[in-house]
C-alpha cells in the first residue's frame, strides 16, 4: 500500500526506544509541505520518530526544495500511489494557482492508505499523533477510530488571518484589532467551483482535532494568537500551540550559489530580493513593468524568475511564461541578478547585503524575512496573502504596501513607476531606515524565540506525558 526508501526504513520493529511516533500530513502545495517538514525535523530533534507521509512526487518535491538545514535519520518519509492527475500550466489571467486543483483533488485518495498505515503504527507504539494540515481533514476523519492515535490540526496561515477569516467565533474584540481585521477581504465566493468543492470536502470531514498547531510565535503577533485560543478553548475545549517559526534561527547548511557569492560583494542592506513564490504568474506586460521600475530604481537586486508550480513540478517548464524583457540584463549591468531556478530564500535574507524584499506575501516567506530581520515590500496575489500583507505593513510597521487597495480581480498591471517608487522608499529613505530598525529588532526576538523553543518543548512533554498511557 505504500512504500519507503530503504535508508528511511519505518523504526516500528525498534519502537521500544521510543513510546510515541508521529504521522505529519501535510498539504501538496509548497508552501504546506515546507511548513509541515519543518515541523518535522523539529519534532524528530527530540528522539521522536517522525513519518512524513503523501505522494511520490509531493515528496520528492518536500525534500527537494529544503534548504538551509539537514534532514534528521529520524523523519522517515512514507510514499503512497494517487490516481493520475492533470497538471495544467499556470494561467497569469488569474490570481488564484487553479493549476494546483487536480493534484489537490487526487490526494482525497489517500484517506484509506494513511488510516492503514497509522493503524499498523498504533500497534507498534503506545501513542500516534498525527498533525495534518487544515486542509486534508478529509483525509484524517476516521482516525477516531484508532483508540491510541491523537490528531492536531495545522493551520498554514498566519493566526491574524485566522482571526479575519473566523472572526464570528472570536471573544469580544478590542477595537483596535476589530478595526484592522475588519480590514481584510473576505474569501467567501472567491474561489473556483473546483477548489471550493475541495474545501468543503475538507471543512464538512468529522472533526478529529485534540488541538491547533499554528507557525507563529507571540512577538510576531501575541494579541491574535491570545483571541484565537480564547475562541477555540470556548468552542471545543482546545488547545493552541504557537510553535513558530519553523524555519530555522541559523542556517546550518550552506549553499553555494552564485548569488550569494554576488552579494558577498555588495555593501550592506544595499540589495532588494524580489521573489514571488511559487503560485505567481506574471503577464509579458507585468514583467515589463518590474524590469522598467526596477532599472529605474537604480537599486541593487536579486530577482527570481520563475513560473507558478504545476501539480507536479516535474512536468513542464517552471519558467513557462516569465522572461525579462530584451536587453534588461545587459542594461543593469553588475547592480543586479536575474535567478531563473530556485533560490536559496533563507540564505539570501539572512545575508547582511539584503536590506529589502519585495515578495507576495506567503506565510513562508513572511516568517522567513521576519526571522532575518528584514522588512518587506508586500505585493500580494491571493488567498492568505492580503492578510499577510496587512500584518506586515499596517500592524509590525516592517513593510510598505505595492497594491495600496488589494481586489479579488486586480486593477491591471502595476506600472513601473509604482514599483520605482516602493523600491525608493524601502531601501532609501528615512522611512525606509525606520522599518529596517524595526524588522532589525523583532528579528532579534523571534531568533531568540526558536532558539528557546519554550513551545515546542511544552509541546513534545505534552505528547510524551505518561499519564495518557
Amino acid at each position: 500500500m505504500f512504500s519507503k526508501k530503504k535508508e528511511n526504513r519505518s523504526p516500528m520493529e525498534n519502537h521500544n526506544s521510543s513510546h510515541v511516533t508521529v504521522v505529519m500530513v501535510p498539504l501538496a502545495a509548497q508552501g504546506h509541505l515546507n511548513q509541515l517538514l519543518h515541523l518535522s525535523r523539529l519534532i524528530a530533534a527530540h528522539n521522536i520518530p517522525v513519518h512524513y507521509v503523501g505522494a511520490t512526487t509531493h515528496i520528492r518535491q518536500a525534500k527537494l526544495r529544503l534548504h538551509g538545514c539537514d534532514l534528521s535519520s529520524n523523519i522517515h518519509f512514507i510514499e503512497f500511489p494517487i490516481p493520475p492527475f492533470t497538471t495544467p500550466p499556470p494561467d497569469h489571467s488569474l490570481k488564484f494557482p487553479s493549476q494546483l486543483v487536480p493534484a489537490l483533488t487526487a490526494t482525497t485518495h489517500l484517506r484509506r492508505p494513511v488510516h492503514a498505515f497509522v493503524g499498523g503504527l498504533s500497534a507498534a507504539f503506545r501513542r500516534v499523533i498525527v498533525i495534518y494540515d487544515v486542509l486534508m481533514s478529509y483525509v484524517v476523519q476516521d482516525m477516531a477510530s484508532i483508540p491510541n492515535a491523537r490528531c492536531y490540526l495545522f493551520r498554514s496561515f498566519s493566526c491574524f488571518c485566522t482571526c479575519a477569516w473566523e472572526s464570528r467565533e472570536l471573544p469580544d474584540l478590542p477595537p483596535a484589532a476589530a478595526g484592522i481585521l475588519n480590514q481584510i477581504p473576505s474569501v467567501k465566493g472567491y474561489y473556483s467551483k473546483e477548489f471550493q468543492d475541495f474545501l468543503d470536502l475538507q471543512f464538512g470531514a468529522k472533526k478529529v482535532s485534540c488541538g491547533e498547531i499554528i507557525n507563529s510565535c507571540s512577538e510576531i503577533e501575541g494579541l491574535y494568537l491570545d483571541l484565537w485560543a480564547q475562541g477555540i478553548n470556548k468552542k471545543g475545549g482546545l488547545t493552541l500551540w504557537a510553535m513558530g517559526p519553523f524555519n530555522p534561527a541559523k542556517i546550518s547548511r550552506k549553499s553555494d550559489h552564485e548569488c550569494l557569492k554576488w552579494l558577498n560583494k555588495q555593501p550592506r542592506n544595499s540589495v532588494i530580493f524580489i521573489s514571488f513564490g511559487t503560485t505567481t504568474t506574471f503577464s509579458e506586460e507585468q514583467m515589463g513593468e518590474i524590469a522598467a521600475g526596477l532599472e529605474r530604481s537604480k537599486q541593487r537586486f536579486i530577482w527570481v524568475v520563475r513560473g507558478a508550480d504545476r501539480g507536479d513540478i516535474f512536468t513542464g517548464n517552471s519558467q513557462q511564461n516569465q522572461q525579462v524583457p530584451e536587453g534588461f540584463e545587459e542594461r543593469v549591468g553588475r547592480r543586479g541578478i536575474v535567478v531563473r531556478e530556485w533560490a536559496p530564500q533563507m540564505e539570501i535574507l539572512g545575508h547582511p547585503s539584503t536590506g529589502g524584499f519585495m515578495s507576495h506575501c506567503g506565510w513562508n516567506s513572511c516568517l522567513e524575512s521576519i526571522t532575518s530581520g528584514v522588512p518587506m515590500a508586500a505585493w500580494p496575489m491571493h488567498s492568505d496573502q492580503p492578510a499577510n500583507a496587512v500584518l506586515v505593513a499596517r500592524v509590525l510597521g516592517i513593510g510598505v504596501e505595492v497594491v495600496e487597495t488589494w481586489t479579488r480581480q486586480g486593477t491591471g498591471a502595476v506600472k513601473a513607476g509604482r514599483v520605482e517608487e516602493v523600491v525608493k522608499r524601502l531601501m532609501v529613505s528615512t522611512e525606509g531606515d525606520g522599518m529596517r530598525k524595526r524588522a532589525a529588532e523583532l528579528g532579534a526576538r523571534v531568533r531568540n524565540s526558536i532558539l528557546q523553543s519554550r513551545q515546542i518543548q511544552a509541546f513534545i512533554s505534552h505528547i510524551t506525558n505518561t499519564t495518557w498511557f
